[in-house]
């Protein structure tokens, strides 16, 4: 027979959760939160947003982070990645990295199409994305912060699975400049995994061109099972920082040579290339079970 007193009562329960749920809440409705120049919001950020992507990170993705001590633990860094996946997550996912493995927070910089977007643009801003534009990227580095940056964007994100693993071109190298006039290292930054979970097969460009689009993608799922056909699959994925390239040896003045920014950003492409190929071999296939 059980006691009375060792049965379990709502009173026995801890309440502290519960307590600071409806303390979090209550700062928010009031609006008793910071937020930086930028309209970052790091507590909302890091206590719901990344939370609610976390579950992808660890457990659909099971994301491997690599060579962690390559990003600086203070000062400004620039991360550079490789783009990939038809839809951004691998932008969510490297920022799930930086806040858990590297414990520094990331801020990417975004392309035009996501801040001519009211919802989307208000929620990147909350989540310390910015504009991919030279005085934002500038100002983050010289305030000693890691900003992130896909050169190769849309052309990365939206191209064909038969073309999986090849950087597409880096631009101008406007983020070279940018490191260049802040003396912060440039951190190499390779992601495998991405490309398998949207597998583009097609694209409907008329449609793409009505909405305003880069680009509208036909996968294997999508749009032939709607809404499903939005369920990402689950690939393995690895994530691995290379070793810094300094650029503190130049004078800030060297972000005006054009042909120094190029050959530095076709290094740094070079290098992410490298590195892309070595993991597809480390990894081996992308999909369970066969790992």
């Amino acid at each position: 027979m059980i006691p009375i007193s060792a049965a379990p009562s709502f009173e026995q329960q801890d309440p502290e959760p519960l307590a600071k749920l409806l303390v979090f809440l209550r700062r928010r409705v009031s609006g008793d939160y910071e937020v930086d120049e930028f309209g970052y919001d790091a507590e909302l950020t890091d206590k719901v947003l990344l939370e609610l992507v976390r579950p992808l990170y660890t457990r659909w993705f099971r994301v491997e982070t690599l060579q962690v001590k390559n990003v600086p633990e203070e000062g400004g860094a620039l991360v550079v990645a490789n783009h990939s996946g038809t839809l951004p997550v691998d932008a969510l996912m490297l920022q799930v990295a930086m806040h858990d493995d590297v414990r520094r927070p990331l801020r990417l910089l975004g392309a035009d199409l996501v801040y001519q977007l009211p919802l989307l643009s208000h929620l990147a801003r909350k989540t310390g994305h910015t504009l991919a534009c030279r005085e934002d990227a500038d100002r983050l580095l010289r305030k000693g912060e890691v900003v992130g940056v896909f050169p190769e964007g849309f052309k990365g994100v939206g191209k064909p699975f038969s073309e999986r693993y090849k950087l597409q071109r880096f631009g101008r190298g406007g983020f070279v400049a940018s490191a260049i006039r802040a003396g912060v290292p440039i951190v190499p930054t390779a992601i495998v995994g991405a490309e398998e979970i949207y597998p583009k097969i097609g694209d409907l460009k008329f449609l793409a061109r009505t909405l305003g689009l880069p680009y509208l993608p036909i996968t294997p799922f999508f749009p032939l099972l709607g809404p499903l056909g939005l369920v990402p699959l689950p690939s393995k994925w690895l994530i691995e920082f290379g070793e810094p390239i300094r650029t503190d040896e130049y004078e800030p003045s060297a972000a005006d040579d054009p042909m120094l920014v190029f050959n530095l950003t076709d290094h740094v492409r070079e290098v992410i290339q490298q590195m892309l190929n070595e993991l597809r071999l480390r990894r081996g296939h992308a999909f369970p079970p066969f790992l």
